[in-house]
């Protein structure tokens, strides 16, 4: 293939590629808290169940997109004198950075400190004890996705090019990190001093699994590819091209993904048992069959029953 030549563009094409840069100012960062955690946090710091998560969007200042990166396999024998490399997996930052303004009741300080209080099971009372224990929480209790909301200035408003909204919420696009099983880990040192007043500020660092980058929050969205689980790892069934709500109204609870087995599902947006029968659902060998009869509950549905 040729190299490209270069091209002569006029001043309105540059203007037309170039003058509509993204800010670093436009964005929200949406902090939803587990229900018992924020069950815990109301009754510590005694604020609006309904405001905390609000409260948290809107006293973020700055926040951090993540980055990751892909580790490779490299190859020397191939070619003589050549190094290649391939890929073989995808490597996350393990935290983001959040800082948040603080007002003159320390909502924002108080609220993380409850939430690591309630994370490890602290107690106030007793705490000066040196021998004082905790219990660490599930992880799913305090475990929760946050996101990052990236937009500009326009959103909401009609494109002035096309005439008309390139998006359901109006002109401009908005980008969306989704940061999986993300919970607060650190809250950094908040320094003070006698010298000029400056706005008081904590920033707190959250760990997360992974995160996926889209257009809109995820939740079970149809069409993204799926991972393989680990053995004796349970499989989401979000993850399939299925749709959450076939599950949910078919009431099947399930640890492999259908594609596994060949599995002809319900139709997506069938209500109750939609007249499922078993040869709706099994197009799979003897042995697969086998396989799904111990990893597949059925939960009495009629239908899916196999003797």
């Amino acid at each position: 293939m040729a190299a490209p030549q270069p091209k002569v563009r006029s001043i309105s094409d540059i203007k037309h590629q170039l003058m509509q840069p993204a800010l670093t100012s436009n964005f929200e960062c949406y902090f939803p808290i587990p229900p018992k955690a924020k069950k815990f946090i109301f009754e510590s710091i005694k604020i609006n169940e309904n405001l905390l998560t609000d409260l948290m969007t809107i006293s973020c200042s700055d926040a951090s997109l993540p980055g990751s990166s892909l580790q490779t396999h490299e190859l020397n024998n191939d070619y003589t004198g050549v190094t290649q490399r391939h890929a073989y997996r995808r490597l996350y930052d393990n935290a983001a950075d959040f800082t948040f303004y603080v007002d003159q009741n320390y909502t924002q300080i108080r609220l993380f400190e409850a939430w690591l209080r309630y994370i490890v099971g602290e107690q106030i009372a007793g705490s000066q004890m040196l021998n004082k224990s905790y219990r660490v929480k599930y992880p799913k209790d305090y475990k929760t996705t946050i996101y990052i909301s990236k937009f500009e200035r326009n959103i909401g408003k009609p494109n002035k090019q096309t005439k008309n909204s390139t998006s359901p919420s109006g002109g401009g696009r908005k980008f969306v990190y989704n940061f999986f099983n993300a919970f607060p880990s650190n809250i950094t040192s908040i320094p003070v001093s006698y010298e000029s007043s400056q706005l008081l500020k904590v920033t707190v660092s959250f760990i997360y699994d992974r995160y996926v980058a889209s257009n809109d929050s995820l939740v079970g969205t149809p069409g993204q590819p799926g991972q393989t689980p680990a053995p004796g790892v349970p499989n989401n069934p979000y993850s399939t091209t299925i749709g959450q709500d076939v599950y949910a109204n078919a009431g099947i609870s399930r640890n492999i993904a259908p594609s596994q087995f060949n599995l002809q599902p319900p139709e997506v947006g069938a209500t109750g048992t939609g007249g499922i029968t078993q040869a709706d659902i099994f197009n799979a060998t003897q042995a697969e069959q086998n396989l799904i009869r111990s990893q597949v509950k059925y939960n009495g549905v009629p239908g899916f029953d196999i003797k």
